[in-house]
């Protein structure tokens, strides 16, 4: 019981696992989970004697230009989508170099599917990316890379190959994007595989439905791998020396900033030892000065005093000595009008006298 329900778990479980072709086999893009040994129809039978004699030169084309890794398969385009409508939406996601819808050689109609080559190869996987399932002309679009001539073994479906396809016509093409292969439920037969030269599925863990399959990078070459190692060491070097050259420049800095700190504290130190040298004698004689200005000029109001004094002294006693002797001549003077006598009248020239 523990091993029916193990096993019915992974066979769930695998359900919504799948996987995507690296490159094109007929027979394995006929098989659903790409286990099968043996074509199950005409289609593919002919896409196998196709890739067997190498009928099909995938760079054969002479309208296949451009970049093949910045160049986008559009298909489900509508009939009525032209090259200025496709444009207008491809630039939404990058600017287009290039833009060309396959049309009929003779009636000139469209076939439904288009290249578009942008400037970079970044453009294109946005463009891979977000432009899927995207409506134009009321017709539901499908972008894929470009497979033929990334995919190494590519048939295209007029010679039987392709992917895709409709349960109606028979052709039914898995290991694309819209039709992956399923993650084998049965035995995988290793030997056959090997024998015919089919690539045998992937082992261990599947993607999702839900992932989008990366689109095929591009391969550096020897040169432009040596280039941009050569590109690299420029940069490394010249960043190691920008690297060097700021941090001389800073332990420059933090040495001259530390000798300018030495220099600050030395010449703190020494003026501080000139300055208390010299202010101990200069306080001393400015102490020493004060006092003996003090004390001049102490003595210099004495003395001024002692001449106000005497210059003083002299005025008042003379100013008292005249008043003094005024008032006993006014009062002789007096006493004598009193009893007529003449002597004691005031003198014309007497300054004291009456006018």
């Amino acid at each position: 019981m523990v091993g029916e329900e193990q096993k019915e778990r992974r066979s769930t479980a695998n359900l919504n696992s799948v996987f995507y072709a690296e490159s094109y086999h007929p027979i394995q893009a006929g098989s659903i989970d790409g286990t099968d040994i043996l074509p199950h129809d005409n289609a593919i039978y002919r896409a196998l004697l196709c890739s067997n004699a190498g009928l099909y030169d995938p760079f054969g084309d002479p309208k296949a230009i451009g970049d093949p890794y910045s160049t986008l398969f559009v298909g489900h385009l509508s009939q009525f989508t032209t090259e200025q409508t496709l444009q207008k939406e491809m630039n939404k996601y990058g600017r287009v170099k290039n833009l060309r819808i396959v049309r009929h050689i003779v009636t000139g109609a469209s076939r439904g599917y288009a290249f578009v080559e942008f400037e970079t190869d970044r453009d294109m996987r946005r463009a891979y990316t977000d432009a899927h399932h995207k409506v134009i002309d009321d017709s539901e679009i499908i972008v894929d890379y470009n497979r033929q001539r990334l995919m190494s073994g590519w048939i295209p479906r007029r010679l039987g190959g392709g992917l895709g396809g409709k349960k109606e016509s028979g052709q039914l093409r898995f290991g694309g994007r819209e039709r992956p292969f399923r993650a084998p439920l049965r035995p995988i037969p290793w030997d056959d595989l090997k024998r015919l030269g089919i690539p045998p599925p992937p082992e261990g863990r599947y993607m999702s439905r839900f992932q989008a399959p990366s689109p095929p990078r591009r391969t550096r070459s020897l040169e432009d791998a040596r280039d941009s190692s050569h590109k690299h060491d420029k940069r490394s070097n010249h960043s190691h020396r920008q690297d060097r050259s700021i941090s001389r420049e800073r332990s420059s800095g933090r040495q001259e900033r530390s000798m300018d700190k030495e220099d600050f504290s030395h010449r703190q130190r020494t003026h501080g030892r000139k300055r208390g040298d010299r202010r101990s004698p200069s306080h001393d004689h400015s102490s020493n000065r004060s006092s003996m200005d003090r004390s001049r000029h102490s003595r210099k109001r004495q003395k001024s005093s002692r001449d106000r004094h005497d210059m003083k002294s002299p005025s008042l006693d003379h100013s008292s000595d005249e008043t003094s002797m005024y008032r006993e001549e006014r009062r002789q003077s007096h006493t004598a009008r009193s009893h007529g006598d003449d002597r004691w009248l005031p003198r014309t020239d007497d300054p004291f006298g009456d006018t």
